[in-house]
């Protein structure tokens, strides 16, 4: 599929999570079999724009393309303004981000909030578009159902979006109100399909590649989004590649490819943050790496001990090791989505 001049490798996505979805993460999810992946999102606030952690959401040192960031706010013009600000540091696609259910960015009435104020959603989405077309940059935007059960209007909502000239639209299956709780709804996502004619992504709840298969079936969406269930288990992009191919399952990954997989992601984390903040936002990695694995509890203790990147990486090497030594394969791979289903991200899927 496309998303304006771009042709993507799959309908396979990675879907933006705050504190997740950093460079090293989304490269690793397009080595491993995703099409597409969104960056974190970027505040739209000017004063904000030089701090370091928006400069590294902002690195894309070496990403393959289309390069996609996500920005939220709830002011039209400051929008317009990140969006270019964005496109002048090589974003090839600009996300606007109207999905999030976090307090912290819903209390500021951005994120999925927005929701609740139409007429400032689509003069946000007109005012970005607007600013994009020059630069021949198409936007996306990112939603969920509604602000709550009593008010969904996701499918209102996407066609007013598509004529303000938004060019796919992803919709989470939950309302902001039901934040990462209870299940996610298809019926929305495929309502928003039928009403627009431009690609529709859905996302929420998929962890399994059968759940994929369901959820493209149900919506007749374009792609699936992949959040949480992508957290310590990568591979998932290749796992439901190869299900939608063949309707086989993949072999689990030897424990010794993970093992590689994760040095290297840490290693690409370290040079990313640096030591001190590297080794510590690197923890949540390692643990949802681990969390299903044998001896993964105590090593997750073990590792809020550690400080060093040089120890982090031996520890990390040497339990892969020893798990090798028990079994050539992650014995949990297919089956474990679920593991991550109710750990929500910072802010974001």
């Amino acid at each position: 599929m496309n998303i304006g001049p771009h042709l993507l490798a799959n309908n396979l996505f990675v879907a933006p999570m705050a504190g997740v979805t950093d460079r090293p993460f989304r490269q690793l999810c397009r080595q491993l079999g995703a099409g597409y992946a969104v960056s974190e999102m970027v505040t739209s606030r000017r004063e904000l724009w030089n701090t370091l952690k928006t400069s590294r959401r902002a690195n894309h040192d070496g990403e393959p393309g289309p390069i996609a960031v996500q920005i939220a706010g709830t002011d039209a013009a400051m929008m317009s303004e990140a969006a270019v600000y964005n496109i002048e540091r090589g974003a090839q696609i600009i996300d606007i981000n109207m999905g999030c259910p976090a307090k912290k960015v819903c209390n500021k009435w951005a994120g999925s909030a927005l929701m609740q104020d139409e007429a400032l959603a689509v003069e946000i989405a007109r005012a970005v578009v607007d600013a994009c077309a020059p630069h021949g940059v198409p936007v996306t935007l990112k939603m969920r159902t509604g602000w709550c059960q009593q008010h969904k209007n996701a499918v209102v909502l996407a066609t007013r979006f598509e004529d303000a000239g938004v060019q796919m639209l992803a919709v989470h299956g939950r309302t902001r109100e039901q934040g990462y709780g209870g299940h996610a709804e298809y019926e929305t996502v495929a309502a928003v399909k039928a009403a627009v004619r431009i690609p529709v992504v859905a996302n929420g709840d998929i962890t399994t590649p059968e759940r994929a298969r369901e959820v493209l079936a149900l919506t007749g969406a374009d792609a699936i989004m992949v959040g949480r269930a992508a957290q310590g288990r990568p591979w998932i992009f290749r796992e439901i590649a190869h299900f939608l191919a063949t309707g086989s399952h993949l072999a689990p990954p030897l424990v010794a490819e993970v093992r590689r997989l994760l040095l290297d992601h840490l290693q690409d984390h370290y040079a990313l943050y640096g030591e001190f903040t590297g080794v510590r936002s690197a923890r949540k990695h390692i643990g949802w790496y681990v969390k299903a694995l044998d001896g993964g509890a105590a090593f997750r203790g073990r590792m809020n001990q550690i400080d060093s990147c040089e120890e982090q990486l031996a520890a990390v090497a040497e339990f892969f090791e020893q798990l090798a030594a028990q079994s050539d394969r992650i014995a949990t791979s297919i089956a474990d989505g679920e593991n991550n289903e109710n750990q929500a991200a910072e802010a974001g899927a």
